[in-house]
């Protein structure tokens, strides 16, 4: 059965996650806070990793800001007034309120704004998987989908002008798209684009500057169709400060939720007093683009877990091979095995519980593990391995450095 041919429950992630041993909740932890096991910090560790060295190599700059800052800087950007309702009461601390942060922008502009910059240096590229925390209700939680505390891969990127902005949009798509193929997911069928525009009437919920909002959603909309891509459009979606690209997906169970996001900013350089020397020496105001490179990590996790139905590609896989000792006498040798694999990066466990080798294999298979490596007297003797592949079936006998070379093959994106 293909993954298109399962049903909605056999592919639900809370479902899965569950019997994959990836998340769990807990009633004393809190509703929306998930819990996450060494296999599921595994998988998210692969994601993270895979980004953050993704987006090094384009030339963003990674950072780490505080999880928690003075309410007065939401005051500042915007944010606690328009979307109050869903970020966490202030606390407060010598007398001073703070808030548990609901997103990372004005962070990120105050390590901008720390210093001088020239036009020399723009674009600046800010990233950070970044902790957050928002007040999600209680009806609104589902599984890893929507959760109250979240790692968003976040990122700022602070521009000359509206042409660099515009560029810089269209490699935050190519981003995106890029990151979708190595995921396996194409692009109408498994994502599509929305550009959320503005509402010109609704001052309170939009930032007030019609013409800057005309001009925002005509460079978008233009920019949409150069890159030939098939989007539609979503009217009083956008973010308080600008429009923005939404990267649309829908769940096991048919509901659509946006997965990642590039939004054009307009507000907030005015806000924050974003500024650079120009190439005349006088002090000139930047534009600014938010992006999710690849969203939620939380919310990613739940769509890759229905993607794949549970069956992870090896690259993926937060366990990549289990090692099996058939009777007591290969047990050293299974542990030499399994420590080789692992000083290599593999992601591998053991199993030498002497258990009936066939359910062994079973509870290997049926946890979806990539390769089943059985060591018995014949292997213990020759030093090789007997590997079973989850896609391919029987492969034989081989030497360790024959199967970490096919799986080192296999992570490559």
């Amino acid at each position: 059965m293909s993954e298109e041919q399962k049903q909605p429950l056999e592919r639900d992630h809370k479902k899965l996650g569950k019997s994959l041993n990836l998340f769990t909740f807990s009633n004393s932890v809190g509703k929306g806070l998930p819990l996450f096991t060494y296999k599921g910090a595994a998988l998210r560790r692969v994601l993270e990793r895979f980004i953050v060295d993704e987006e090094l190599r384009r030339g963003y700059q990674h950072v780490y800001t505080p999880d928690i800052a003075k309410l007065d800087l939401y005051e500042k950007s915007g944010h606690y007034p328009h979307y109050k309702d869903s970020m966490y009461a202030p606390i407060d601390i010598d007398g001073e309120k703070f808030m548990l942060r609901p997103m990372t922008c004005p962070h990120h502009f105050e390590l901008y704004a720390s210093r001088p910059h020239s036009y020399r240096e723009l674009p600046i590229r800010i990233a950070e998987l970044a902790g957050l925390y928002r007040y999600e209700q209680s009806g609104e939680l589902m599984g890893l989908q929507r959760v109250r505390t979240f790692t968003l891969s976040d990122a700022h990127i602070i521009c000359a002008d509206e042409e660099q902005a515009v560029d810089e949009i269209s490699n935050a798509l190519d981003l995106i798209e890029y990151v979708s193929g190595v995921f396996g997911l194409e692009m109408g069928k498994d994502y599509w684009y929305r550009l959320s525009l503005g509402d010109r009437k609704n001052t309170d919920k939009y930032y007030d500057n019609p013409t800057a909002w005309e001009k925002a959603e005509d460079l978008m909309r233009k920019l949409m169709q150069k890159r030939g891509s098939e989007f539609v459009e979503a009217g009083d979606e956008a973010a308080f400060y600008g429009p923005k690209i939404d990267v649309q997906m829908k769940n096991a169970n048919g509901k659509e939720d946006t997965a990642f996001t590039v939004q054009y900013d307009f507000c907030m350089p005015d806000r924050f007093d974003l500024t650079y020397v120009g190439e005349d020496g006088t002090k000139k105001r930047t534009f600014v683009v938010h992006r999710s490179s690849i969203g939620a990590i939380e919310r990613l996790m739940a769509f890759l877990i229905e993607h794949y139905a549970g069956i992870f590609p090896t690259w993926l896989a937060p366990e990549q091979a289990r090692v099996i000792s058939v009777g007591e006498a290969n047990d050293t040798y299974a542990k030499e095995v399994h420590q080789a694999l692992k000083d290599v990066g593999i992601r591998a466990e053991l199993d030498i519980s002497n258990q009936k080798l066939g359910k062994q294999i079973h509870k290997a298979s049926s946890e979806h593990v990539p390769y089943i490596l059985v060591l018995g007297d014949e292997e213990s003797k020759n030093k090789t391995l007997s590997v079973e592949s989850r896609d391919d079936g029987k492969l034989g006998t081989m030497s360790l450095e024959d199967f970490i070379a096919r799986i080192k093959k296999e992570e490559e994106h």
